[in-house]
């Protein structure tokens, strides 16, 4: 046998992209991307939180920042981008509520798995009402990241006076209530 009878079993086959073209693997490379850090991008941290909005207008709406409780006569919200600064004097506090929403990962399970529709989302949101400097009264709402509730619940019912109010049964139930 010489090697000319083997000479095909040698040829390199040529690779075919099972994506196309360069420019196609581009694009799916970067909605990859995308589906994976997308829903990251879209929920607020486990221990921040975000401003929704209210009656004040000193931080832009969704805003993300971080809520500070240390402060033994004031709580405080500092925007990340911004500098952006919420104060709510604990003993100007009238009401505090707290309720979360629930729901599928639909967007996950349509780009990433089928399994993301057995996991839940949940969002926890803090709306405290309270009477500013002239009296007049004032409301801001937060969403808050799932580390951070229970400490910054229990803080403001101690600091205030107040018991939380939980805008369903739901609610009460994920604190212990």
């Amino acid at each position: 046998m010489n090697r000319d009878t083997f000479a095909g079993l040698w040829t390199v086959v040529p690779f075919r992209n099972p994506f196309g073209t360069a420019p196609a693997q581009r694009l799916l490379a970067a909605g990859l991307v995308f589906a994976l850090l997308a829903p990251t991008a879209a929920a607020v941290g486990k221990n921040e939180a975000k401003f929704l909005g209210g009656t004040i207008n000193s931080v832009a709406i969704k805003t993300e920042g971080l809520i500070t409780t240390t402060d033994a006569s004031k709580f405080v919200f500092v925007a990340e981008k911004s500098g952006g600064l919420i104060e709510v004097p604990y003993k100007r506090v009238v009401e505090l509520e707290y309720g979360q929403k629930s729901g599928r990962r639909v967007a996950e399970a349509i780009l990433i798995s089928p399994l993301f529709l057995f996991s839940k989302k949940r969002t926890h949101f803090l709306t405290i009402t309270y009477k500013d400097s002239k009296g007049t009264e004032q409301a801001v709402i937060f969403e808050l990241g799932k580390d951070i509730i229970r400490n910054t619940l229990t803080i403001l019912e101690t600091r205030t006076g107040r018991k939380v109010t939980y805008q369903d049964e739901e609610a009460a139930k994920s604190r212990g209530n």
